[in-house]
């Protein structure tokens, strides 16, 4: 991310370019599709070879040997007892899967992955210089990152989030006429260094936007993510990420049992609640802060921002029995009051209007040949 590194206004954070000026403006511009937003935070994994598809298929939470050229979802990579560990999104261009992960997860994967090759026809490979830039899909910005994106094998490589609906095979918990994610049309182009160097000495003040701008959509869409959601003890269903990086009918993969076990029988531990923060104090929570009911701890904060529209806002991880009213988040000593909106419901699966899933220890039988003689 040179190139954008260097443009006037540019400030720097932990991960990678927090803002250029005016935050509140780089998200109006942002979300209006007039902006781009450089993703230092996130890296690149190609994983290569004719049986790629197929081999990430068996491993990973979602069905992609099927995956089209230019056709984007995620996955999940999950523990035995069914907890996250990996998340990344995935684009195939007919030769290579590329995966887009957080930072601090890529090596990780990267490694796990190499580890469950096996004799498998797939090579893995880290793509650490290669430049990654966000934007909203519909306006000016779409189409310079889309230019400027890598296609060597044909297809221009962007990403196209799922989030903005519910993919084949998922399923929503978040009981919602009209869910946030529905307007996050979220894109991430992947840039060789020299033409991300390049598009970044193109641009106008006003088509910038840091990290800050780009989180800020996020959390407003409820949009889990690794870095920010998931602990040791994540289950897919806390975050309703059953909704786009799950397939509940697909074959067979680590972690599947729990994933059915709780989809059938609801109440996950946990649960993901929106939080709209009172904004009359200057503290703004960090993750990690305590969610309280009265003087129960119920919870922490895991995402925090202040949006342009909304105000300051959260995305907390409560225990399934926090109750669903205001709450109280606990800042630097001090105590802000939180109106919640549930995401997650506390019985979450248990009310799902959806063919339950076959236990992995119940196989259906075969079909009597005598039938309909």
């Amino acid at each position: 991310m040179t190139g954008f590194q260097d443009l006037d206004g540019a400030v720097s954070g932990e991960h990678g370019i927090d803002h250029f000026g005016d935050v509140f403006r780089e998200q109006r511009r942002l979300s209006a599709g007039t902006a781009l937003a450089p993703l230092g935070d996130r890296i690149v994994i190609e994983v290569a070879g004719p049986e790629r598809l197929g081999w990430l298929d068996s491993i990973t939470s979602q069905a992609v040997g099927r995956l089209a050229p230019g056709e984007s979802t995620e996955l999940l990579v999950l523990d035995p007892q069914g907890r996250v560990e990996h998340a990344a999104g995935v684009l195939d261009d007919g030769a290579s899967t590329w995966l887009i992960a957080d930072a601090a997860d890529a090596e990780p994967l990267a490694t796990w992955l190499l580890r469950m090759r096996f004799r498998t026809q797939a090579t893995v490979t880290l793509r650490p210089e290669l430049a990654l830039v966000g934007f909203i899909d519909g306006g000016p910005a779409a189409a310079a990152a889309t230019a400027a994106s890598a296609a060597p094998n044909g297809v221009p490589l962007v990403w196209a989030d799922p989030w903005q609906r519910v993919s084949a095979g998922g399923h929503q918990y978040a009981e919602v006429d009209e869910h946030p994610g529905a307007a996050f049309a979220w894109r991430v182009a992947v840039l060789e260094p020299d033409a991300a160097d390049a598009l970044a000495a193109g641009l106008a003040p006003e088509e910038r936007a840091g990290l800050l701008a780009a989180e800020a959509l996020r959390i407003a869409a409820w949009r889990p993510r690794w870095a920010s959601e998931v602990d040791d003890r994540s289950l897919p269903h806390e975050a309703d990420w059953i909704r786009t990086a799950v397939h509940l009918s697909k074959g067979c993969y680590r972690g599947q049992e729990t994933v059915a076990k709780v989809h059938n029988l609801g109440h996950p531990p946990r649960r993901l609640a929106a939080l709209h923060l009172d904004g009359s104090d200057a503290v703004l929570p960090a993750p990690g802060d305590l969610v309280l009911a009265g003087e129960d701890e119920v919870g922490r904060i895991t995402s925090v921002a202040r949006h342009h529209e909304e105000g300051p806002i959260a995305l907390a991880i409560l225990s399934r029995r926090a109750p669903a009213g205001d709450l109280v988040v606990r800042a630097e000593g001090a105590d802000i009051a939180a109106s919640q909106q549930v995401i997650v419901p506390a019985d979450a699966g248990a009310t799902a209007d959806v063919p339950r899933l076959t236990r992995l220890s119940r196989r259906p039988s075969a079909p009597d040949p005598r039938a309909g003689a």
